[in-house]
């Protein structure tokens, strides 16, 4: 059992403070150093020797690499492949299913791998009631650094209620493709759950789905909903705690952001969350997050905070054209994404249908707080009004 002192020394899923990376002077030195010569060769091209220029760079790529540098390369590309290997192998040996207490199965689940707009291997995840008839499929898209498995109870919720349930890996988390924790763009996860919630519908013909997406995965899915070809195949869509509105912890951080994630993408803020952040109330629901081997508790990546930030930033300045109808769930007390946003973006939004919900001292993952049981049932009376919504309208607040 761990103490809370080993808890401190644990990161949490997300954070809306992305950590100051001028750290130590090394760092600072490099970077400056890297932006200046990347800052030099925008404003002053070398024009008058453009030829050479450019019949060198095309004798650099003919030449081969040294065999170290190659080597290096294989090295790495080799423990990514092991490390995902791995996490895949614990992904897939998840037991998903519910029994009751005579052994009864009630619910019929299954893992499979979808192949991404990139050619990724994403792991997925679904749940159907053993009987009785289909009321709609929700899409699960998790939140940063954790992983579809997570949510095996709220599935089990879903389909006692006769809902489906089919959940994604993003790429570098749980059991799919990439470097755990690093997400290049988090554009290539909404592209990504456009495709999945296609193959989805097509193989579920007539059956109303409905996308979910928790903190940053809020994000994700609410940016996939603005595109009228995904919107037009949804009933709605649910957010919890989404990360509507992150800011760096100094604005020297979010101008630089951009350069230093060309620069060393795959770069680690160390110390960054070392203390990590409160996320439940449950302490048993804090030591299996955080003691789950497919939980990314590592320091963020530049590249991953930098798409954080960005993607807040877009769905920030387009509060207004929100159309998709949805609902959106937050704690007051959430620490780590901001309840306020939330509440802009159902003051702001053009939606017909809207609700939202603040549920008073409750933390950032809703889901596995004590009162989860509550906040599922709500997400399912929401999903259950909006299929009838055409005899019953819905209202504008709870």
């Amino acid at each position: 059992m761990s103490t809370a002192g080993e808890m401190e020394q644990l990161t949490s899923g997300a954070s809306n403070r992305i950590i100051p990376i001028l750290r130590t002077l090394r760092i600072l030195l490099i970077f400056i150093q890297s932006a200046i010569l990347y800052l030099l060769l925008l404003l002053f091209p070398r024009r008058r020797h453009s030829q050479t220029a450019v019949l060198g760079v095309e004798a650099t790529a003919a030449a081969p690499q040294s065999p170290a540098k190659t080597a290096r390369r294989r090295l790495v590309w080799r423990r990514e492949e092991e490390d995902t290997l791995r996490r895949r192998a614990l992904a897939e040996g998840l037991d998903m299913g519910f029994e009751t207490g005579d052994g009864e199965i009630r619910c019929r689940w299954s893992t499979s791998l979808f192949f991404g707009v990139r050619r990724n291997a994403l792991f997925c995840r679904s749940w159907f009631p053993a009987t009785g008839e289909l009321k709609g499929i929700l899409i699960i898209i998790h939140g940063l650094n954790e992983h579809s498995g997570r949510y095996a109870q709220f599935a089990k919720q879903l389909t006692s209620c006769n809902f489906g349930v089919y959940a994604m890996d993003w790429i570098g988390h749980g059991g799919s493709d990439g470097l755990h924790g690093y997400v290049p763009s988090l554009d290539h996860v909404v592209a990504d759950t456009g495709a999945f919630l296609e193959k989805i519908k097509s193989e579920n013909p007539g059956v109303p789905c409905f996308l979910f997406g928790h903190s940053t995965g809020g994000a994700v899915v609410l940016k996939a909903a603005s595109y009228p070809h995904i919107e037009e195949m949804l009933e709605g869509i649910v957010l919890t705690s989404p990360a509507l509105r992150v800011k760096p912890a100094h604005p020297i951080v979010g101008a630089i952001a951009p350069l230093f994630s060309l620069v060393a993408p795959k770069f680690q803020f160390k110390g960054a969350n070392k203390r990590g952040i409160p996320v439940s109330r449950d302490p048993a629901a804090l030591l299996a997050k955080y003691s789950d081997p497919l939980v990314y508790t590592g320091p963020i990546r530049v590249r991953t905070g930098h798409e954080i930030l960005r993607i807040s930033s877009y769905l920030m300045q387009n509060f207004k054209t929100v159309t998709i109808p949805f609902l959106v769930l937050h704690g007051t007390a959430d620490k780590v994404t901001d309840p306020l946003a939330s509440q802009d973006l159902y003051n702001e939004a053009a939606s017909k249908f809207k609700n939202i919900k603040l549920y008073e001292g409750f933390l950032h993952d809703l889901l596995f707080e004590p009162e989860r049981e509550e906040i599922g049932q709500d997400i399912i009376d929401w999903m259950e009004k909006r299929l009838g919504a055409g005899a019953e309208k819905i209202g504008c607040l709870w």
